[in-house]
């Protein structure tokens, strides 16, 4: 086990801004840690991390009591702050150099600073000035100082924050193969990313945790049919024929013979609509199973 977080409160006077939270992320995980502004996520992130203590509770990392072992943790551990600080006056490749430093990796960074300029793809803007580079930039220069000393855990609050589209795509797929060595957890208001990239999802509103699912079954914890199918035929078809598919629990007429079948049966139903069509002499345009989004989820879930 990675990360052990148990019965963690933190309060900030009167305001509980986590209340009695626990799970625990795997090594090789990347876990998506989702939820509205001001939800408790940075506040989670910087106890991870040991920036801030908690008011109760307890954190593991690797087995390691995080109060007791704080500064070994730390040297195993890579963050990305969401309001990313930085030494605006130096240059890229300067900065990095010193954070190199202060894990003590001075002798090595000759080599560990071009790697990871190369690879978070800083090659163009490494002789520039921090305060000189755009926000995208600059974000990959906080990924960069998370990364330079190849930590075993990765915690990331807004990685691709200012990054324009293609290079939301370089990083996401390079958090990806981190993933594959690394414990990473990472907070994003992007739905899509973390679809793309996490194993697991837990979604935390109003300091509580409320879902922690694997990505591809969070759904279950929203009510829907089983099955929604939208499917267009080429010619008309009643309303009166399409419900004898089995377990229909909802028919509706989109537009001209394009349908939306809600069916409370696991049991696939294309296959039937494909022979409904045949007996019918219709063709079928499109045929497409509707799955609930992520982002369907959260806003059910979050929308008070």
């Amino acid at each position: 086990m990675s990360i052990l977080v148990k019965e963690i409160s933190k309060q900030y006077g009167k305001q509980l801004a986590l209340d009695n939270i626990s799970f625990e992320v795997r090594k090789g995980e990347i876990v998506g840690f989702i939820g509205p502004n001001g939800a408790g996520k940075s506040t989670m992130f910087k106890i991870l991390t040991g920036y801030i203590s908690s008011s109760s509770g307890e954190v593991y990392i690797n087995g390691l009591d995080l109060v007791e072992n704080s500064l070994n943790i730390r040297k195993i551990t890579g963050y990305l702050p969401e309001h990313n600080p930085l030494y605006t006056e130096m240059y890229v490749s300067e900065y990095l150099k010193h954070v190199a430093g202060l894990y003590g990796l001075q002798k090595h960074a000759g080599s560990l600073v071009p790697d990871i300029i190369t690879r978070t793809g800083l090659e163009v803007e490494r002789k520039k000035k921090i305060g000189e580079l755009s926000k995208g930039f600059r974000q990959r220069v906080g990924l960069a100082q998370a990364l330079i000393h190849d930590p075993e855990i990765l915690i990331l609050d807004e990685p691709t924050s200012g990054l324009d589209p293609n290079q939301i795509v370089e990083i996401r797929n390079l958090i990806s193969e981190l993933g594959k060595e690394k414990t990473v957890m990472l907070a994003t208001h992007i739905m899509q990313e973390v679809e793309a990239i996490c194993d697991r999802v837990i979604i935390i509103n109003k300091g509580k945790i409320i879902a922690d699912e694997e990505s591809g079954k969070i759904g279950s914890y929203v009510y829907e049919p089983a099955q929604t199918i939208i499917v267009e035929f080429d010619k008309q078809i009643s309303n009166k024929d399409l419900l004898k598919i089995a377990g229909t629990d909802q028919l509706k007429n989109i537009s001209g013979n394009t349908w939306l079948i809600q069916v409370h049966s696991d049991q696939d139903i294309r296959g039937e609509i494909f022979e409904l069509a045949v007996s019918k002499g219709l063709k079928i345009l499109s045929l497409q199973k509707k799955q609930k989004s992520l982002e369907d989820v959260f806003r059910d879930l979050t929308i008070s």
